[in-house]
């Protein structure tokens, strides 16, 4: 009887093997799908991120479909390759693919007693391959067909590669969560910091994360990774890779992050959107004219950016230490008063207006930025509400005027939070526009020592809009460069009648302005509305001698071998829109509004020496808080502002372009300053103060009117219209076209 049962038992055992043997055959001739060649295996790719540099080198950003950058088996440390070895597999140096005692195991403990609990037994070489393939279903065979699918390549993949490059394979392919694949990418994700880098206790979280990425990710779950990390170090100590005092030593060590999250947190993430854009319309190009076609999410290429990661970093400190600051004050503001009542009649109006009314007290979970932190809370939708709109908002740009290159491009306070770019938003320029205007006055032969009026008028056809200075002064008369250095309003409203509106008009659009400009006296303070972006490329006009830019991002693309498939040309300036003498006195003036006029914080109370030219602008009730300022090396625009302009500061102490505003520039180029290597690069003086062109500015910013003069003043303008004042002393432009004559639109009283 036992005889008989033994060799049932014996017979079962073949009829297995043998039904084994046959499946596996079946496996290796294909019956259950395509198995890889060796010549497959051998041109095997990963999917590689494409990496994204600045001008200095500093990596910036990714754009992948999977995050992946690939290192050498030489910049692997030690430690890292014997943690992982002792983790996952232990006999890895001594079998050839497929570990049999591993292999045994599964077979009847995982596959036949289904204990899922027995472990995986795959060894390093057949992980690889499920990370290079994945997995196909087969219904109740998958495990099955998988694993042996996976045992026959280990043997071909080990026939064409040796261990050291088996391993590197691995650790570049291997997975750690948040889209990030190889550990590469994993080191600089979660200690900020290159492969090569690591410690052993950073080397044992990482390799602890494969077991499962997210239930051990020490960022989301740092207990539980801080446990793993002590299995890993106690199987590096039980195969000899460390001793017993090491081992005591390390697993009381915390694990501390250094989390760089470049695709949501990074320091350019505004400016990788612009150079996402500029990639692919380059890499369409490329491959019209190649026929080569590549893939800026796997084909892992080199992008090289004109952005300045000092002058970037510069940037983010400024809005940190400003904005931080006036953001409290803001608060403060708003929790009494008026300022509060109208802050609740806004949010009521939002509320009513998206018929939110029945969800005003819902508790939601928001992040929430702040300075400090970026944070999850529960509020309701009324107070999510009434957070962004008392958030500050600001957006800021550098350019070079010499090409148009972007030297810095901070597109708001967080991008995670707040991921609207305001460099590109449209606002009221306010005074910011004084200089297109004036630009136009001596584009029309106008000279910077003409007077113009400082006695106010009032516009009947405007409803009785009468224009006031900041200072709320009046009377005698402002040249042309004292008007605009004390940026007064009654003396420009007076220059756009001598100027025309169409000459102005002409010169604003010339400038690649595209905020239309409205008939009205009132357009003289900067009532349009334009972006930093059109605002630094109008500004580089009068930087470079009166040519136009047009702004870049992307220097040189290459392959991930280094191959050069796209190299920015040499961009030269030949659009003119000022002339020579135009740009030249509107430098001099705008220096003297830095040095004399309402820009001088940025030399008293800041301490910035570098040649500066700039304005200040401040639109109606603070709404917007402008700055821009430059040298014929850069050029630099701010703008802060909340999302709702009718949420503001009360006072221009607060909310005006010189303390709102300039700041950001100021404390930027502080720290410019403080760096010899970042100042040699922005520090180009404007040209020789010695030429005979500036003689035209020789004459007082100011005079006080006559008796005899007021009484002409006042018989002259009584009844002037806006048209007839254009058409007195209005010489011809020599290159503007003829344009059709308009009917005046608004009339002026005394």
């Amino acid at each position: 009887m036992i005889k008989r049962i033994v060799r049932y038992a014996i017979g079962l055992i073949l009829i297995g093997i043998t039904l084994f043997i046959l499946f596996v055959v079946a496996v290796n001739y294909e019956v259950f799908g395509h198995l890889y060649s060796k010549k497959e295996l051998k041109e095997f790719k990963n999917q590689l991120a494409t990496e994204v540099y600045s001008q200095d080198k500093v990596l910036i950003g990714k754009f992948f479909a999977k995050n992946r950058t690939n290192v050498t088996y030489q910049e692997l440390p030690e430690h890292l390759i014997h943690a992982l070895v002792a983790t996952e597999d232990a006999r890895y140096f001594e079998h050839e693919g497929v570990d049999s005692r591993s292999l045994i195991r599964v077979l009847f403990k995982t596959i036949l007693m289904n204990d899922a609990r027995s472990g995986g037994g795959s060894t390093i070489t057949q992980q690889l391959l499920k990370n290079m393939y994945g997995r196909q279903r087969f219904g109740p065979f998958t495990i099955l067909v998988n694993k042996t699918k996976e045992a026959l390549l280990a043997y071909r993949l080990e026939s064409i590669y040796d261990k050291e490059e088996i391993l590197t394979l691995y650790l570049n392919t291997i997975p750690f969560g948040e889209k990030v694949y190889g550990i590469e990418s994993a080191s600089f994700l979660f200690f900020n910091k290159p492969v090569s880098d690591l410690n052993i206790t950073e080397s044992a979280v990482l390799v602890g994360m494969l077991k499962a990425n997210t239930y051990y990710n020490p960022r989301l779950y740092p207990e539980h990774a801080f446990r793993r990390k002590n299995v890993v170090l106690n199987q590096m100590h039980k195969y000899d890779y460390i001793d017993q005092n090491v081992l005591d030593s390390l697993e009381k060590e915390e694990v501390i992050l250094d989390y760089a999250n470049l695709e949501s947190q990074g320091r350019a993430n505004y400016f990788m959107v612009e150079v996402k854009k500029e990639l692919k319309q380059i890499l369409e190009t490329v491959s019209s004219q190649t026929g080569k076609n590549w893939n800026y999410r796997t084909d892992g290429l080199i992008v090289e950016t004109t952005l300045d990661s000092k002058l970037q970093d510069y940037t983010l400190n400024a809005f940190k230490a400003h904005l931080s600051l006036k953001q409290k004050r803001l608060l403060k503001q708003y929790q009494s008063g008026s300022s509060l009542k109208d802050l609740n009649a806004l949010v009521s109006s939002i509320i009513q207006r998206n018929k939110w009314e029945d969800r005003k007290n819902t508790i939601v979970r928001a992040e929430v930025f702040s300075w400090d932190s970026i944070y999850y809370d529960s509020i309701t939708v009324t107070d999510s509400i009434r957070n962004a709109l008392l958030t500050i908002q600001a957006g800021y740009l550098a350019i070079s005027p010499k090409n148009g290159a972007v030297k810095a491009w901070v597109g708001g306070i967080d991008f995670r939070t707040n991921p609207y770019d305001q460099v590109l938003a449209k606002r009221q320029v306010a005074s910011t526009f004084k200089p297109v205007l004036y630009a136009a006055a001596l584009e029309k032969g106008m000279s910077p020592c003409d007077y113009l009026s400082n006695t106010p008028l009032e516009y009947e056809d405007q409803g009785g809009w009468k224009p006031s200075n900041y200072d709320h002064s009046e009377g005698g008369e402002y040249s042309l460069t004292g008007a605009l250095i004390r940026s007064k309003n009654i003396p420009s409203v007076d220059l756009l009648f001598k100027v025309g509106f169409d000459e102005v008009d002409y010169l604003w659009r010339k400038m690649g302005c595209t905020g239309k400009l409205h008939h009205t006296p009132s357009m003289a303070l900067g009532t349009v509305e334009a972006s930093i972006k059109e605002m630094a490329i109008a500004y580089a006009a009068f930087a470079n001698g009166g040519f136009k830019v047009k702004t870049y991002t992307i220097e040189t693309i290459k392959t991930a071998n280094g191959e050069v498939i796209y190299e920015k040309k040499k961009a030269d300036l030949n659009e003119s829109i000022l002339e020579p003498r135009s740009s030249l006195l509107m430098n001099e003036i705008l220096q003297k509004a830095i040095n004399q006029g309402t820009g001088t914080a940025i030399r008293s109370k800041y301490g910035v020496s570098i040649p500066w030219a700039g304005k200040t602008g401040t639109s109606q009730n603070y709404g917007d808080a402008w700055f821009v300022g430059y040298n014929p090396d850069v050029v630099m625009v701010s703008r802060v502002g909340n999302s709702y302009s009718s949420i503001h500061f009360n006072s221009g102490s607060e909310g005006s372009g010189g303390r709102l505003a300039l700041p950001i520039v100021a404390l930027t180029l502080k720290q410019v300053q403080k760096s010899p290597e970042v100042l040699k690069l922005y520090n180009k003086d404007f040209k020789d103060p010695s030429s005979p062109l500036l003689q035209e500015l020789n004459c007082p910013d100011f005079e006080e009117d006559s008796t005899l003069d007021k009484l002409k003043l006042f018989l002259k303008k009584d009844k002037t219209t806006i048209k007839e004042q254009e058409n007195k002393d209005k010489p011809s432009r020599k290159k503007s076209k003829k344009k059709k004559k308009k009917k005046g639109l608004f009339k002026k009283k005394k």
